[in-house]
Parts: structure tokens; C-alpha cells; sequence
């Protein structure tokens, strides 16, 4: 049997997630001895073919990664990385399931972003799902809990730079394309993480007091063949990842696809659950429950508000 556009689109997004999901396992369990920017500039230099090939492939020439726009594509490039660099470093220190939630507040911080930067609408309804999934930040994160640690705030931090990154590619992709700009931030990814090599690879700048810190100034540290097969395969996972992503979006309705990206969650539990036998107490399986509901609110919203302004000239008819 054929499956449908939509079908395949769905497809395409649940196997994107999957496999950027392996990612950020082997990125958990490369922390604690490797630093994040030895291991972005591997992956980066592997995944550049790919990304070279997935530009070929999708745009039919080379020529579109080099267009007046670059720059523009490449300060984009630049929110992606804060982003990303946030996400992980509380990876570092948090359960992945924790901090994958966190980081679903994505979709509520482009909300407001698209509002104050695109000039959006957004709905009532919108804004007290906004509102709704902040409070399940806040059961999460615990503030002023014995247990609070500050690292909880950076994949928040990491979904409000990753919102800024999705909110520039609307503008940008009325003349660039989405595998040049994908282009384009895999290699500010490449520079900037060679930038924090400059500084840290030496290890004189070592903080072993927190996880999230070792993660970020521990020097370079020589891989054995495992761990520099693991490194490798995350440039791979990218290339893959991102491919069956925007194919995904490619083809199918952005409202009917983007509630799946939520499958991570099952992923994000799972992994955590097996590597490091983590698993959500009673108020992050709370907060995690309303984060995904708020979200899935904000995703959706948009999609029914424009049904109902096709429906309203037939109904007035």
C-alpha cells in the first residue's frame, strides 16, 4: 500500500527524531570525559560532506550556499549554536528526560518571538498555553528547592536561542534555501566550536567543580578508537537527522507533522532510563506533561485558526 504525502512526512519526522535521539545519548555519555567543543568539531567536520551532498541533492546545484545571503545564514547559524551548546551543557548535569522537556518549551518561546519580531497574532488561547507550560517549567526546575541547580535554566536558555534560530529561517527562506542555511549552520558550528578549542582544548582553563562546566573547559582529551567512532557518528546522525527532517516538512503540513516531534520524550526516557537508570519524579512527570500539552496547543492553534477563517466567508454566505 502507497502511504500518503503525509503519511511518509510523519515518517520521515518520528525516524529524524529517532536517530538525533541517539545523539544526544552518546553526547550524555561523552561528558564526563571529553569536552563538548572537541566533540562539535568532529562531528561538524564529518557531517560537512553531508550536508554538501544534501544541498546537491535538494537544490540540484552548489552555487546556493553561495549567495549575497550567506552572512545572514551565517549569523543564524550562530543562534542554532548557542542553542545547541546550551541544550547540551545541561545535558551534562540534568536526566535526559528532564532536560528534553525543558527544551519543548521551544515551540511557546516562538510564540513569542513570532509576536514580537514577525508581528503575529496570537490567540488567547495561545497565550494562556504559554503561560500554562512556563508553570510546568517552574515544576520541573523546582526554584528555591534544596535540589534547584542553576544548569536547569540552560536548555531553557537553548529553546528560547533555538525559537530565535526557527523565527530567522521565515524570513531567510524567502531566498535561501533550507539546506544551504543548514549548510551554513553546520559550518558556524565548525568555527565556533574551533573558536572554544582555541581557548579551552589547552586545559588550562579546567573547571571540574560542575558537570556542565568540566563539559565546557576541559581540554582535549586523545579519544580512544571507541569514543572517536562515537564522536564521528554524531556528524553522521546530523546529516541523516536533519535530511529526514526537512523532508519531512518538505512534504507534509508543518501542523500535522510537528506534534510528533513530542515522540522524543518517549526516547528521552527510555535512553535515560537504561544508560543511567534515570527516570522523572512525580513533579517533572507533571511539568513534563504540561510543557507537551501547552505545546501541542501552540502547534495546533494556528491550523484551526486558519480552518476557521476559510470557514467564516461559507458560513456567511
Amino acid at each position: 500500500m502507497r502511504m500518503s504525502a503525509t503519511t511518509q512526512g510523519i515518517v520521515a519526522l518520528v525516524a529524524g527524531i529517532t536517530v538525533f535521539s541517539v545523539q544526544d545519548l552518546i553526547l550524555k555519555q561523552l561528558s564526563g570525559d571529553y569536552p563538548l567543543h572537541q566533540a562539535m568539531v568532529l562531528r561538524s567536520l564529518v557531517a560537512l560532506p553531508f550536508h554538501l551532498a544534501i544541498v546537491w541533492w535538494f537544490d540540484g546545484r552548489l552555487s546556493t550556499i553561495t549567495s549575497p545571503g550567506w552572512w545572514r545564514m551565517l549569523a543564524r547559524g550562530l543562534l542554532g549554536f548557542v542553542a545547541y551548546t546550551a541544550y547540551y551543557l545541561g545535558l551534562a548535569t540534568m536526566p535526559m528526560a528532564d532536560t528534553v522537556a525543558l527544551y519543548f518549551t521551544a515551540p511557546l518561546f516562538i510564540t513569542l518571538a513570532a509576536a514580537l519580531f514577525l508581528g503575529e497574532r496570537v490567540s488567547l488561547t495561545s497565550s494562556l498555553a504559554v503561560a500554562a507550560g512556563f508553570a510546568g517549567v517552574l515544576l520541573i526546575v523546582k526554584p528555591g528547592s534544596a535540589g534547584f541547580d542553576l544548569a536547569a535554566l540552560l536548555p531553557v536558555l537553548g529553546a528560547f536561542g533555538y525559537a530565535l534560530y526557527m523565527v530567522a529561517a521565515r524570513p531567510l527562506g524567502q531566498t535561501e534555501s533550507a539546506a544551504a542555511m543548514a549548510f551554513w549552520g553546520n559550518l558556524c558550528f565548525l568555527l565556533c566550536a574551533l573558536a572554544l578549542s582555541a581557548v579551552y582544548g589547552g586545559g588550562s582553563f579546567a573547571d571540574a567543580s560542575h558537570p556542565s562546566m568540566a563539559f565546557l573547559t576541559r581540554g582535549w582529551v586523545m579519544p580512544d578508537i571507541t569514543d572517536f567512532a562515537l564522536m564521528a557518528t554524531c556528524g553522521v546522525i546530523a546529516a541523516v537527522g536533519l535530511t529526514l527532517l526537512t523532508q519531512a516538512y518538505r512534504i507534509a503540513p508543518s501542523s500535522t507533522v510537528a506534534p510528533f516531534e513530542y515522540s522524543f520524550m518517549f526516547w528521552a526516557v527510555l535512553w535515560g532510563w537504561l544508560a543511567w537508570g534515570d527516570l522523572p519524579d512525580e513533579l517533572g512527570w507533571i511539568g513534563t506533561a504540561v510543557i507537551i500539552g501547552a505545546g501541542l496547543v501552540v502547534i495546533r492553534a494556528p491550523a484551526k485558526d486558519q480552518a476557521m477563517e476559510k470557514a467564516a466567508p461559507e458560513g456567511a454566505a
